[in-house]
Order: C-alpha cells, then sequence, then structure tokens
C-alpha cells in the first residue's frame, strides 16, 4: 500500500560553505531515505532550504563588510550548486527569505498569541556596551554552567546539549568586541512550553522506535519545561507583526523550523497545486520525518512539537490537526581527522572543495559507510582510501567491470541466455533478491549504515560465488555453462543496483545504462528560478515525472543488448591523496 512520507531536512545557516559534517549529520540521510521510499512508490515529499537569518550570517556579514543579504545571497547560490552535484533530490531547496516564509512566521506567531500560547516577559540580557547592541545568543560566548565547556554558545552548549540563558554563562565575553557585557532589560514575547507538557507527555510516550539518545534527551526535556523567547533585537529577520515592536524580529529558532510547513505550501504553489500541501500536513496516516544533527535535538522533538499543537487551529482543516512528526533520526557529529569541525582553524572537509577532485558517489559511499547515527564518527583520508579502494572498488566496481566485459566479449554485447540455472546459482539469486526485504527493512527504519553494509556483504557473496564457479576458464570448451555463470553474475548485480541506488545514485544510473536498460532509476535534480516570491534567489526541485526505478527485483532479459563497459568507480593513490589532503587542513 502507498506510503505518505513527509522528509522534513534541517536547514543550514548561509553563512559559509556546506562541510561533511552538514553531509553526515542530516542531507545524506535524507536522500538516502527520500530516494529509497521514491523506489518503493511511496508519495514523498523532501524540502529544506537555506536559514537566510539568524546571528551567524550578521557576524559573517561584520566580519566581511557587507550586508547580510549580500552574505545569505551569496551562500544559498553555492547550497544549491553543491547539493545538486552530491545530488540531494529535494523536491524543495528553498531559503527563510522568501515572501511565503514571512507569510507563514508571521501567521505562526500571531496564531499562538491568539492561543494563548504566548506571554510577554521583561528578561535581563547580556549588552555589549562598545558596541551599544544587545548580544544575540551566538554574538556570546563563555563557560557553561552544566559541564563546564569554556567555548558555549549563549543559546547552547555544543559539548553537553544544554538549552542556555546567556546570562547564566560563566564569564561571559562577546565576540564582536571581546569585552564582558552587562546585563540590561528588555522585553519580549516567550513560547508558553510549559503549556503544552502533558500533551508533549502524550506524544512522546509512544516513541520508543526513536533513537535512545534522542528520545530520552526530549523526555528529560518535558519534565523540565519552561518558556522560550521567541523574538530578539535585531534587524535582519522577520519583523515581529505588530505595532510598537518594529525595532524586533522572530526569533530564528522560532521560524526556521516553521520553513518544513511554509516549504510545503510554497513547493504546492510552484506546482500549481495550492492545496497540495495538505495531502501530508492534514494526512494522519503521514509519517513525518525530521532529518538533523544532535545539537538540533531540543528545537526538532519538543519546541517544533508544541509550535504545532499551538497553531493547528489557524491552518484548521475539516481533516483535522496539523500532523506531529513520526520520527526524529538525529546524527551524532562527523570529526575530522580525529578533532572537531573549527571553521577558524579551517578545520573542515569542505563539500565544494572536495567535489573538484572526487566523484560524488565515492563521496557518497565512505560518508554512508561511517554516519555517525548513535555516536560521534570520524572522516579521515585514510579511511576514505581504503574504503574507495578495498570496499567500492574491490568489492563492487571490480565485480561489476570484470562480468560486463567478460560478457560483452564472449556474447558479442548481449546478455547470454543461461538455460535452466544450476541449484548454486538459483540459491545465489535467492540470497540476493532477499535483500530487497533485509536492506528495505533497515532503511526504513533509518539504520542506513546497516542497511549499507548489507548491501556490500551481498555484493561480497557474488564475487565469492564467481571465485568458486566455471565461467572464466571454461567460455571455450563449454560456453552454456559459462554462460550459467555470467547471466547469474549479471542478474546478482542488477539486483544489486538497485540495492545500492540510494546510496549511489550516480553509478547507479550508469550502470542501468550498461545493462541495457531504458530511462532514468530516479527523476532529475534542477535548479531553477522560483516565481512564488520577488525575493528570489533560486532553488533545487526534484523532477521524478521520469523516474522508472523500483524497489522490486528486476529480471534481466537474456538477449538485451549491453553498452561498452566502462569503470564506475577510480582506484585512489594512497600516498598521494593522504598527503595532500592532510596538508590542506588547518590551512
Amino acid at each position: 500500500m502507498t506510503e505518505t512520507i513527509h522528509v522534513s531536512v534541517a536547514w543550514p545557516y548561509a553563512n559559509g560553505d556546506l562541510h561533511v559534517g552538514h553531509l553526515a549529520g542530516a542531507y545524506l540521510p535524507a536522500d538516502i531515505f527520500a530516494r529509497y521510499q521514491r523506489l518503493k512508490g511511496n508519495r514523498v515529499l523532501m524540502v529544506s532550504g537555506s536559514d537566510a537569518h539568524g546571528t551567524p550570517i550578521t557576524v559573517t556579514a561584520e566580519k566581511l563588510g557587507i550586508s547580510p543579504r549580500e552574505v545569505f545571497e551569496t551562500n544559498h547560490r553555492r547550497f544549491l550548486e553543491t547539493q545538486q552535484k552530491i545530488g540531494i533530490s529535494y523536491d524543495l531547496f528553498t531559503h527563510t527569505d522568501t515572501e511565503n516564509h514571512y507569510r507563514v512566521s508571521q501567521d505562526f506567531f500571531l496564531g499562538l498569541k491568539k492561543a494563548g500560547a504566548l506571554y510577554e516577559e521583561t528578561q535581563a540580557l547580556l549588552f555589549d556596551e562598545e558596541a551599544n547592541r544587545f548580544l544575540p545568543d551566538r554574538m556570546v560566548e563563555g563557560t557553561c554552567p552544566h559541564c563546564g565547556y569554556d567555548s558555549a554558545r549563549g543559546d547552547q552548549c555544543d559539548n553537553c546539549g544544554h538549552l542556555i540563558d546567556a546570562v547564566q554563562l560563566i564569564n561571559p565575553r562577546s565576540k564582536q568586541t571581546g569585552n564582558k557585557p552587562i546585563i540590561r532589560e528588555t522585553t519580549h514575547y516567550f513560547l508558553d512550553l510549559a503549556k503544552f507538557k502533558d500533551q508533549l507527555h502524550e506524544y512522546l510516550s509512544d516513541k520508543d522506535y526513536w533513537r535512545p539518545n534522542v528520545i530520552k534527551f526530549a523526555r528529560n526535556m518535558v519534565d523540565d519545561l519552561r518558556g522560550r523567547p521567541i523574538t530578539r533585537d535585531i534587524s535582519w529577520g522577520i519583523p515581529v507583526p505588530l505595532e510598537g515592536w518594529e525595532d524586533k524580529c522572530l526569533y530564528v529558532w522560532f521560524e526556521a523550523v516553521i520553513g518544513y510547513f511554509s516549504a510545503s505550501i510554497e513547493w504546492s504553489k510552484n506546482n500549481d497545486q495550492p492545496e497540495a500541501w495538505k495531502d501530508w500536513w492534514y494526512n494522519p496516516d503521514c509519517k513525518m520525518y525530521n532529518f538533523i544533527g544532535k545539537d538540533n535535538i531540543p528545537f526538532h522533538t519538543v519546541i517544533w512539537q508544541a509550535e504545532l499543537m499551538g497553531v493547528s487551529g489557524i491552518y484548521n482543516d475539516d481533516t483535522g490537526s496539523l500532523v506531529l512528526p513520526y520520527d526524529v533520526p538525529a546524527n551524532e557529529y562527523m570529526n575530522v581527522q580525529g578533532a572537531q569541525f573549527s571553521k577558524s582553524r579551517n578545520w573542515a572537509v569542505w563539500l565544494p572543495d572536495i567535489l573538484e577532485r572526487y566523484d560524488p558517489d565515492a563521496i557518497r559511499y565512505y560518508v554512508g559507510a561511517v554516519l555517525p547515527e548513535t555516536r560521534d564518527s570520524d572522516f579521515t583520508w585514510e579511511d576514505f582510501v581504503a574504503r574507495n579502494n578495498n570496499e567500492l572498488v574491490a568489492w563492487w566496481g571490480n565485480l561489476v567491470n570484470r562480468v560486463l566485459k567478460f560478457a560483452y566479449k564472449n556474447w558479442d554485447g548481449i546478455v547470454p541466455d543461461p538455460g535452466e540455472l544450476r541449484p548454486d546459482d538459483k540459491a545465489l539469486l535467492e540470497k540476493i533478491e532477499a535483500g530487497f526485504k533485509t536492506v528495505g527493512g533497515l532503511l526504513d527504519e533509518v539504520k542506513l549504515r546497516r542497511a549499507l553494509e548489507e548491501a556490500m556483504s551481498l555484493a561480497r557473496e557474488v564475487n565469492v560465488y564467481l571465485d568458486g564457479a566455471p565461467w572464466f576458464s571454461v567460455v571455450k570448451e563449454d560456453k552454456q555453462a559459462a554462460a550459467m555463470t555470467v547471466y547469474t553474475a549479471l542478474q546478482a548485480i542488477t539486483y544489486l543496483k538497485t540495492l545500492l541506488a540510494p546510496f549511489l545514485p550516480f553509478t547507479a544510473q550508469q550502470l542501468h545504462e550498461l545493462l541495457g536498460f531504458d530511462g532514468q532509476v530516479f527523476g532529475e535534480q534542477v535548479i531553477e528560478e522560483i516565481e512564488e516570491s520577488t525575493r528570489n534567489h533560486g532553488g533545487l526541485t526534484y523532477d521524478g515525472s521520469a523516474a522508472i526505478g523500483t524497489w522490486e527485483p528486476v529480471t534481466l532479459p537474456p538477449g538485451q543488448a549491453l553498452k561498452p563497459p566502462v569503470a564506475l568507480f577510480k582506484k585512489l593513490d594512497e600516498k598521494t591523496v593522504i598527503e595532500t589532503e592532510t596538508a590542506r587542513l588547518g590551512n
């Protein structure tokens, strides 16, 4: 039965290039999952976009001496190009500076206010006297009062994950001037999270299938709910839609998550189906997945749910309330060469940079193989080369290449007719075919790393089969026996092409064509101008109308014409890659 799946992907701050930590944390997992669900025939809507607002944008703008809008526009365009190259198949990747997002975010604010879920409160905030400004959360840092980490931000500690009120920081310092700020009072609107405590407890009560660290954090947070400010003293952002509040904007953490909802509406309008978004957001059978990194767990397991609970009345529909997330498969962090990412030290593997030298599926394979699903993982160039050469090339690429070359040469470029297969041939194909259930089951549970391991283990099974079966040495003496083996291997490769397609979409399409099949496994990703907004900087969209891929075992017809074989992957020179790439770090 066809399912309705919404894939919500974390919105990156448009203040600099994407790096492998972003890819591992949210974007690659979301894409693997969405591609698999599309192959199953499910109706998928995958949305995200650039976070155009927030302190990271203004901090970067001040450093560069340009406007926040210039920073956002430049990086948004780079996001589009980078994600298209790495193959992240959004139905819509937009941004938070659209007229649509402004309108929807302000509707959320007014709806929550009308529902009694907001309150005004005068609060003490940190103020930089030299800069003559209140300090936004990310323009102040200090020692975390919970764990002692000495570089905690003014809103959250990246070390222990606790949300922080900036005035709680020990020895706070302004990131703009380096001075110790003073405390000054200002008035803001707060989201009354405690109002939703009972609803949130009920919502989380049946979420034992969530990752253990995610559900534990969420339940602990609900036990200690308190109001959280949703407006701030800043000029770059979405204005508070109230008279007398013209000098304040909506807090970025409040309005960015609304982007999942507003982007769905925007996608509907862009596709001339203005009510289509309701098929997800008012469908009680819809499964909504939020793909995020662990720093976003509080916002996507408790706070976003409270916002949705509070505004159901303003976007009400005869079908019921807004759908809440079904799962929040948050990933941990991916470090680089044993150290945490650091933009200031240039300690990162930047995606636009790595894509200039390595093929997208090689990058996708390695990151997929070491996804930080349950604990932090490490991107190392030694491991990148080893897994590329010893797994991707040796187990999969060489298998495909040697079988296709042999078949093309000895059967005049067509798939050989095997006749009646032997028991060993049938047993292998049955084992690979069973992978549609085992690999698919792991993908459904968002256990993507294990799913890739299982698919690659099946590729190894085919290699073992070939090592023990008659084909290469007997082709001249007993061509029919060789045909049975080669056909069996080709059929197994056809199955594996699909099993690996969510992880390796570029080479899956290439192999699809080499095997003589027509059409596209997946659809096409296009960067296009979006008509919806006058503040328009383009978006990444996915057109699946030409896709013929299916999560079903497809039979390879004997006699089908093969294309001249080409290698799918490149073996990397270990010494050159490791020395060259590690030298780039920190420089």
